[in-house]
């Protein structure tokens, strides 16, 4: 696919709801050596606990039924909002926290094994969230992105996963652009999200991602799953930072996640009165602001 050809598909958005997901490029995998200060976001072995262990590594799930559904924004809704936000091109960290109890779940590093239990684990809920895809695990999972398409959004996290920063253009291009074409093939939607691996950035990257009509998507919540929390942390950690229109950074593909995911975190933000939501639905219910995008994440506590 030509350059000019990707930025179409950039801009031509399809949003999940009634069979139809807003695409949004994702990338991960395993990861070493993150660069210093960098929250990390790789893929580990990590085994499941007995309540959340999948039969197979392509357990499928039902579509999720969002919490009250008929209240979600529309699809051109939710377009227009990510979009209006990517011309900016500022990365967004949070929602502008003045729309009620709403938080947006993001899950990097998948489609992998345990992808089928997370989607189960958000149906249960009524949960929806925000897929950040690793291009490489594709070919080991290509039916996933479609269904997980189906409880939120799909987001670009890079082809291989790298410190996007140090690569030469060609090859920084190459990491965006390849994983685009390959969830806009198997997801059949468009891409308009993405998430660089352990947040990293340059004005090159941030160039690249512009260039594209793609929204930068970072995070006001990290649960340091990555980095071996346990699921008690991890769940400390989205209690601590809770906050209307939060951002939550996690993995799929681990175990100590998916644990507190269903049985500390999903009952904890129900107990509260918070809604999970895709990252398009909060930036059409709740958009920051000008000033908040200029303070990052600063602007989310």
């Amino acid at each position: 696919m030509s350059r000019s050809r990707l930025r179409i598909a950039a801009a031509l958005v399809a949003l999940t709801g009634a069979g139809v997901a807003l695409g949004v490029v994702l990338a991960g995998g395993e990861e070493t050596a993150p660069p210093a200060g960098a929250s990390t976001s790789g893929e580990a072995g990590a085994s499941i606990p007995a309540e959340t262990r999948p039969a197979g590594s392509t357990a499928e799930a039902e579509p999720a039924a969002a919490q009250d559904e008929g209240a979600l924004p529309g699809l051109e809704a939710q377009r227009r909002a990510v979009e209006r936000l990517a011309r900016s091109g500022l990365p967004v960290y949070c929602g502008g926290g003045r729309a009620g109890k709403i938080v947006a779940l993001t899950f990097d590093d998948g489609p992998g094994a345990y992808t089928g239990t997370a989607m189960k684990i958000l149906r249960r809920a009524g949960a929806r969230a925000t897929f950040f895809l690793v291009g490489r695990n594709l070919d080991a999972h290509p039916g996933l992105p479609r269904r997980e398409q189906a409880f939120g959004a799909l987001g670009n996290h890079s082809w291989s996963h790298p410190v996007l920063p140090d690569l030469p253009r060609e090859e920084l291009a190459a990491e965006v652009d390849r994983t685009t074409k390959a969830i806009e093939e198997l997801s059949r939607g468009s891409v308009l999200l993405f998430r660089p691996p352990y947040g990293a950035r340059s004005p090159a990257v941030d160039e690249r991602v512009r260039s594209l009509g793609m929204l930068t998507v970072l995070w006001s919540i990290d649960t340091r799953d990555s980095i071996d929390a346990d699921h008690d942390g991890i769940y400390r950690a989205v209690v601590d930072g809770l906050r209307p229109g939060a951002i939550v950074l996690m993995h799929e593909n681990r175990g100590q996640t998916l644990r507190a995911l269903r049985f500390q975190i999903l009952p904890e933000l129900k107990r509260r009165g918070y809604r999970a939501v895709s990252v398009p639905e909060l930036l059409a219910l709740d958009p920051p602001t000008r000033r908040q995008l200029r303070r990052g994440l600063a602007a989310c506590a």
